[in-house]
């Protein structure tokens, strides 16, 4: 009887391993509880009572019994290390738009908790998108630039700026459980900083557990380098949430992108994913590896109650976009709620070779004007019948929202999981 029992045991554990949600962000239990913030307006973070300023040339300690406020451009210098205790607060001031930047060689070590994370956030009472700069991290790990060197400027120092080398496994520090708030300043007469800008890094540096909420810019930059990336979340971000360039070669896990009809942008090149080999072909050497982003269990997710609405109002964009020379292979992820899903770079021909560097298999496409288009083509016959070939298990449906996600709509504890059983009620149905 006992041995029955053992056994009745173990086949109810497998069937609930087997009933947990393959597709979209994953995992027992919300792993967005505790560490993220989807009020980060509401929050008072109290008064800094510390200036961080200048150059940083020295190995620095932030504690979390302060509350420090990032005053102008400040670069870690030297191959310096910055480390920050978990439950920091760092304020971004908003009259001198500080950013911090982690020169090539040095590293920042913010290692939060999941009870305890580390906050960069604004200094204003009323917070908005682009309040301050963001966080830049250069490392040396090889880009596709001729002569492996590239240089994030903006309004910063060139001379600190460069990045980009032969150092595949260089490590530029740890970020885990960290979330960014409000930043993503514009440059006058240039760019807007991205809120994370991620540049020739290495595949030694750990990035996990980083929440981006409002960036004026994109959330994530990723430039060139070799990176594993896994518990991303871009909250209505006004461009991009995640961006990947210059011959990028990223594992990309379990992560999450929500836009919003009203918030984010709806001009040209704002999405939730872009995936370029290069911002100017001129500068490209074409003899290094091109960009290669390799994602599973993503869920990107318009979190309009009235989608239909307001992508007859132009309020919805695609949610990829594959460019020219690129390479995206993308699994069990959920892409909900946009204008078409996916949308290709019209100088990519549709040929074998190209369908093979760009691959979209046992995805989950709810709720989409359209699955997979190239660029100005309205006819996507090729390509619909291409993905939907049953050997690639895609899904597609159109479901609302509230039915697809778990808890889409919870002001404190959202939950992006899938609802059980949804992929099997709606496979098939196109």
């Amino acid at each position: 009887m006992k041995k029955i029992t053992q056994l009745i045991c173990v086949l109810l554990t497998v069937a609930s391993m087997n009933a947990q949600q393959e597709k979209g962000i994953m995992g027992y239990t919300n792993w967005l509880n505790n560490w993220t913030e989807f009020k980060p307006n509401k929050v008072d973070y109290g008064e800094a009572n510390q200036i961080l300023a200048g150059n940083i040339s020295v190995n620095t300690k932030l504690l979390k019994r302060n509350i420090y406020v990032l005053q102008g451009n400040v670069y870690v210098t030297n191959n310096a290390v910055l480390t920050i205790e978990p439950g920091t607060v760092i304020i971004g001031d908003f009259e001198t738009k500080g950013t911090l930047v982690i020169t090539k060689g040095a590293q920042l070590v913010a290692d939060g908790l999941e009870t305890d994370p580390i906050v960069f956030t604004s200094n204003r009472s009323m917070k908005k998108a682009g309040d301050w700069g963001g966080i830049v991290i250069l490392g040396d790990a090889p880009i596709n630039k001729f002569g492996n060197v590239g240089s994030y400027n903006l309004d910063l120092d060139p001379t600190m700026t460069t990045y980009g080398g032969d150092n595949v496994a260089s490590n530029s520090g740890i970020l885990r459980f960290v979330r960014i708030e409000f930043a993503g300043k514009k440059v006058k007469g240039a760019d807007t900083f991205n809120a994370l800008t991620l540049a020739g890094l290495g595949n030694k540096t750990i990035l996990e557990n980083i929440m981006i909420s409002y960036a004026g810019g994109d959330s994530f930059g990723i430039l060139g380098g070799d990176i594993n990336a896994t518990k991303f979340v871009s909250y209505k971000s006004v461009n991009d949430d995640f961006k990947f360039s210059q011959g990028v070669q990223c594992r990309f896990f379990n992560s999450l992108a929500v836009r919003s009809s009203y918030f984010s942008s709806t001009k040209d090149g704002s999405r939730c994913m872009e995936v370029r080999s290069y911002e100017k072909k001129s500068e490209t050497d074409f003899t290094k590896k091109q960009t290669l982003v390799v994602a599973s269990n993503i869920t990107m997710v318009n979190d309009s109650e009235n989608i239909n609405a307001d992508i007859q109002a132009g309020l919805v964009k695609e949610a990829v976009y594959v460019a020219e020379n690129a390479s995206l292979e993308m699994k069990r992820s959920v892409i909900s709620g946009f204008n078409p899903a996916v949308l290709l770079d019209s100088k990519t021909e549709i040929n074998d070779a190209n369908l093979k560097k760009i691959k979209f298999e046992e995805m989950y496409f709810n709720l989409c004007k359209g699955n997979i288009f190239t660029e100005y083509n309205s006819n996507n016959e090729d390509l619909e019948s291409w993905y939907g070939n049953s050997v690639f298990f895609n899904v597609y449906s159109q479901s609302d929202n509230k039915e697809t996600f778990i808890d889409i709509f919870n002001p404190k504890k959202p939950d992006f999981r899938l609802q059980l059983g949804k992929i099997t009620a709606s496979s098939g149905n196109r």
